[in-house]
């Protein structure tokens, strides 16, 4: 019996996904803030293209509304919309003080992250996994009370743009996985997101950030090979937005709320403007219907919505930290509360192209040379903790979206099984499986309608 007990265990590690011939996986996950799903077409990018030879690329992702910095992130680490998670902004606000806070202040408002969703860092360690964060948005809370047990926060007026730190940073990880043993980490790169947003995601200066991206890449591989764990780490790298120019000129008509008839910011108890091209009001008592009177069909680039009357694919209406009304602009036009001077931006419809995010991946757990289709971001988060090998929190991705990637697909797990069956026949024949046993085996895999 004891062949067909290691028999049946070798099958249920495929049922499973667990790799049966490598080990334990591990994973880490790095963003590149703001790396559209194009930006490797106008420059030469040989260490993306190889990786995309190694592993899996994807041909663009989608990303969840508000297509802003900590939303997205936090959805990569839950697995939820944002309405969901309930980061809803970069910036924490509190609509009966005012009060507002930085993107950099807003990673130590600890209330903000910790509002009843769990990052993988703390499902993974509560089933005896570790775990790390560098930089990476939402590092800095705890999250009912634990931590990644290994995680970095960066300092105060950071430069995100320094490439020596990039490869320093990375080493660091790098030893975290080898002399720390941990399983998963998470890590935050601020580019090209802070060079699109300057001179905009068509310029020259976009480009040298993109081939420094690249050459990063090219870096985190060697260290992975100098560490020892190309065998055992799988990466995933991807992005949290894309980036958009923003029109300029004398004959724009731009959108600038205090200019719209009508409107009147002393009807607004509280609004969070002058964020690219999205905004949150809440109207004082008894102006709600004033309010979106005055803003609605106000401007052709202008979208206005009642937060119960948002469209559907967007996911941002059902969670109380979101104001009553939530306004956005087409590609290219801003909103102005005063005014603003980036040539990129981001926080658009995510539908729309130039908010698309990057994907690649590469390790033992993942097909080679596969390019994929489209997908939402929500579902990397299930496809993590399947490779960890770990039980995700309630989430709304799905695994059947990126489970082709895998090399234990059901194609892998079907070839699998066929191996297991010729084995036990092999055994069988040569004395080494006793016809008891043998029977017992074949009866358990007819179950699946396999032999």
């Amino acid at each position: 019996m004891l062949w067909a007990v290691s028999l049946c265990i070798l099958w249920a590690s495929f049922t499973l996904g667990v790799p049966v011939n490598r080990g334990r996986q591990k994973l880490l996950l790095i963003s590149f803030d703001g790396f559209r799903w194009d930006y490797d077409h106008d420059v030469d990018t040989p260490n993306l293209d190889q990786m995309a030879i190694d592993g899996v690329k994807a041909h663009y992702v989608t990303p969840p509304y508000i297509t802003v910095t900590s939303p997205t992130h936090f959805t990569l680490l839950t697995g939820r919309y944002v309405e969901n998670h309930g980061v809803i902004h970069n910036m924490w606000f509190n609509t009966t003080t005012m009060e507002k806070k930085s993107y950099y202040q807003t990673q130590f408002v600890n209330e903000w992250w910790d509002n009843g969703t769990l990052p993988i860092w703390i499902t993974a360690q509560r089933q005896g996994l570790k775990a790390g964060s560098l930089h990476f948005p939402g590092t800095a809370s705890s999250y009912q009370g634990q931590v990644a047990m290994m995680r970095e926060v960066e300092p105060t007026r950071y430069n995100y743009k320094n490439e020596t730190a990039w490869y320093e940073n990375t080493d660091k990880v790098m030893d975290w996985f080898r002399d720390q043993d941990l399983d998963f980490v998470s890590m935050y790169f601020g580019e090209p997101d802070g060079t699109g947003h300057r001179y905009g995601p068509d310029s020259p200066e976009r480009r040298e950030m993109v081939k420094q991206v690249d050459r990063t890449v090219g870096y985190i591989r060697n260290s992975t090979e100098n560490h020892g764990l190309t065998k055992q780490l799988n990466i995933i790298i991807t992005a949290d937005h894309g980036m958009t120019s923003i029109y300029r000129g004398a004959q724009l008509e731009e959108i600038t709320l205090s200019k719209i008839p009508g409107f009147n910011f002393q009807d607004v108890s509280f609004h969070l403007l002058d964020y690219g091209p999205s905004g949150m009001l809440l109207p004082k008592p008894g102006k709600l219907e004033t309010v979106y009177n005055a803003l609605k069909g106000a401007h052709p680039h202008l979208h206005v919505y009642k937060k119960e009357e948002m469209p559907e694919h967007l996911h941002f209406s059902n969670n109380d930290r979101i104001p009553p009304i939530i306004l956005w602009t087409d590609p290219g036009y801003v909103l102005n509360g005063v005014l603003q001077f980036n040539k990129g931006e981001h926080g658009f419809d995510n539908q729309e192209m130039d908010m698309k995010p990057f994907f690649r991946a590469v390790g033992p757990a993942f097909h080679k040379n596969l390019e994929v289709g489209p997908f939402e971001t929500v579902n990397i988060y299930p496809l993590m903790c399947h490779i960890l090998g770990i039980q995700p929190e309630l989430s709304d991705g799905h695994l059947s979206a990126t489970q082709h990637m895998l090399v234990t697909s059901a194609d892998g797990e079907f070839s699998c099984l066929c191996f297991i069956i010729q084995l036990s026949r092999l055994l069988f024949t040569s004395g080494g499986l006793q016809y008891s046993n043998y029977t017992v085996l074949v009866t358990f895999l007819m179950g699946f309608k396999l032999v």
